[in-house]
């Protein structure tokens, strides 16, 4: 009996890390000063560049979305999902990303696999100026069923503490702009998968005619960064608070940022809910109230801004590819903080 009996393979492993070797050090800023295969990855920050740096760090997951990629055998966009989302939850408190790590641990490791999460990893680290700093490769016999893989990322950004977004000056009669999400992002695949494949019995490559494509190709629309059009407007104080709106929804997400003695109130006729999120509460005969608090329902951002700054803000983001932002609610007095909605029906 050796490793590789026992369901390790090393070649494979080293095969892997050769393939992403290129694809790592693509993502290289100047601040990243180790390569890839180093023990831990080294990382300088510019400076002079901040007056009171602080670091801002996260780590999260696709979640079962990875359950609709294996279906499909696409493995090139669920590695863009976790760096969007790392991403997005370090911008909503100003947070610039610095680097990111991965982590992809699989029951059998196929190099070409491995090769295209991490293309995906790669090319959302370019796009958002993220170094890929390093990562782990895990091979677990037995662990994870045959072509399935898990995946988490770690990001670490800074911001200038002049520059925090923490909620802090949120004050009664300020408005939320919320920003289109691109569909599911990574959240409420759960129940998505629950009413398309076990309920519906489609499978990826089912057309829908109600979506003009595959519910594949829907369920799989990639995470949005948010950075490339919230970044040029974080001078000046004029956004007092972000949300990313993840698993929780609308519901669980928006309170986290706003102060005690606040409460928001959200206007579900302000924005057109994508037709995704009608088809899936229509087909799996979802409770608004539980589509509210397991989906985006087609807000990925919420903004809270000073009334008369909101629409100077929408019409920059509007320039910056956040086309149709607008306002979708007020802050008002409430203790604790929470979420109510009007025209809920």
């Amino acid at each position: 009996m050796d490793y590789k009996a026992a369901g390790v393979d090393i070649d494979a492993g080293n095969e892997t890390v050769r393939r992403i070797r290129a694809l790592a050090r693509s993502t290289f800023t100047s601040g990243v000063l180790s390569e890839i295969g180093s023990f831990g990855g080294l990382f300088q920050l510019e400076a002079g560049r901040f007056r009171e740096p602080i670091l801002v760090a996260s780590a999260d997951g696709v979640g079962t979305k990875l359950k609709v990629a294996f279906l499909a055998r696409r493995h090139d966009t669920v590695g863009l999902d976790l760096v969007h989302h790392c991403v997005n939850d370090i911008l909503v408190q100003g947070a610039e990303p610095l680097f990111f790590l991965d982590y992809l641990a699989t029951g059998r490791l196929s190099p070409e696999v491995a090769e295209r999460v991490v293309g995906g990893i790669a090319g959302a680290c370019r796009d958002n100026g993220c170094a890929l700093l390093g990562g782990e490769t895990a091979e677990m016999p037995g662990f994870y069923g045959e072509g399935e893989y898990d995946l988490a990322g770690f990001i670490v950004g800074v911001v200038d503490r002049a520059r925090l977004v923490s909620g802090r000056t949120i004050v009664v009669g300020n408005v939320l702009v919320g920003v289109p999400s691109s569909g599911l992002h990574t959240n409420g695949f759960s129940l998505a998968r629950r009413i398309v494949f076990d309920q519906l019995g489609l499978t990826v490559e089912t057309h829908v005619p109600e979506l003009g494509r595959s519910i594949g190709d829907e369920l799989l629309e990639p995470h949005r960064s948010y950075l490339p059009m919230v970044k040029p407007l974080l001078d000046g104080g004029r956004i007092k608070g972000m949300a990313h709106i993840t698993g929780g929804g609308i519901t669980d997400n928006l309170p986290r940022v706003l102060p005690h003695g606040t409460a928001a109130v959200v206007d579900l006729t302000a924005w057109d809910v994508p037709p995704v999120f009608r088809w899936l509460q229509r087909n799996g005969h979802v409770p608004t109230e539980d589509m509210l608090r397991t989906f985006n329902m087609g807000i990925g951002l919420i903004i809270v801004a000073a009334r008369d700054k909101a629409e100077p803000l929408i019409e920059e983001l509007a320039a910056r590819g956040g086309r149709d932002a607008r306002v979708i609610g007020e802050v008002v007095a409430g203790e604790p903080p929470s979420v109510s909605y009007v025209n809920l029906s």
